[in-house]
């Protein structure tokens, strides 16, 4: 198996760069590379970064490797989605030493088929044993599960890795996630599927970021997501919804709910009404 492959999108942070990354998630180096240190870094990396997919629906640049999201959610306050989420997080483990693989998923491939593949970038952390860790699906684990198979539960919601008819494993959501499966195999790298893919997700008009808005953040017992102008409040018991209603509003959110700074966020409510009335015309 290859731990890491030599590319830029597998670089570990810096001394440097982990100092910072620390401080921003507001934990010191652990002193044993086990489970209990990845559960803290992985809670804790959630509970700090907010998962968000602004560069694709506002037509942005983004580049995924490490360092860049390292300049973007660390010194820039913004968020990412599965690339940076799960990559940032990867080589960030991987300078405390831990021992990683990033693995090349396919977000929805139960229904898209094997064209979903590098839709998704997810981690695999071994210790005594392997485990899969997912800071990248926005709405799902707040810790690492052992990469086995069978139903598990976290903070009351449901989830399950299972074997799909062709040999991959298939991460199955709670049911009111957002992404509702990823598929996956605990050695299956391939960088060049998830280059190529990102850029699709970017441009194509028919990937569906770049024509909706989506953000999402954990919480002490669940998570909030925004979807176009819904804002929801999600745990294992309850829903709460309410509507985002001007670019003031959509502005606030992104720094009070979010902890995010977002630029000009003026346009983003501009690209939001514009996108509503297509869809009503």
């Amino acid at each position: 198996m290859t731990h890491l492959p030599s590319n830029e999108n597998a670089m570990p942070l810096t001394a440097t760069q982990l100092d910072v990354y620390l401080t921003r998630i507001g934990l010191g180096r652990p002193s044993r590379l086990d489970i209990r240190s990845l559960s803290q870094l992985h809670r804790a990396h959630l509970m700090s970064f907010t998962w968000e997919a602004l560069d694709a629906f506002m037509g942005w640049p983004s580049i995924i490797t490490p360092a860049a999201a390292f300049a973007k959610m660390v010194e820039g306050r913004r968020g990412g989605w599965c690339y940076e989420m799960n990559g940032l997080f990867g080589a960030a483990l991987a300078a405390l030493g831990f021992r990683v693989t990033r693995l090349c998923g396919g977000v929805d491939r139960e229904r898209l088929g094997d064209i979903a593949i590098g839709n998704h970038l997810t981690l695999r952390v071994d210790l005594d044993r392997p485990y899969l860790a997912e800071v990248g699906v926005a709405d799902a684990i707040i810790e690492p599960v052992p990469l086995a198979v069978g139903p598990f539960s976290q903070r009351g919601f449901d989830f399950s890795i299972m074997p799909t008819d062709d040999g991959w494993l298939r991460f199955n959501n709670h049911v009111r996630g957002i992404a509702k499966s990823f598929d996956f195999q605990a050695n299956h790298s391939d960088e060049s599927a998830m280059v190529a893919t990102h850029g699709w997700l970017m441009q194509d008009p028919a990937s569906p970021f770049t024509n909706a808005l989506a953000v999402l953040r954990h919480t002490a017992d669940g998570y909030v997501a925004l979807q176009n102008d819904r804002l929801s409040h999600v745990t294992a018991t309850s829903l709460t919804e309410q509507r985002i209603t001007s670019a003031e509003h959509l502005s606030d959110t992104f720094e009070t709910v979010f902890d995010l700074d977002i630029p000009q966020p003026g346009c983003v409510w501009e690209r939001l009404q514009a996108i509503s009335r297509d869809k009503a015309a």
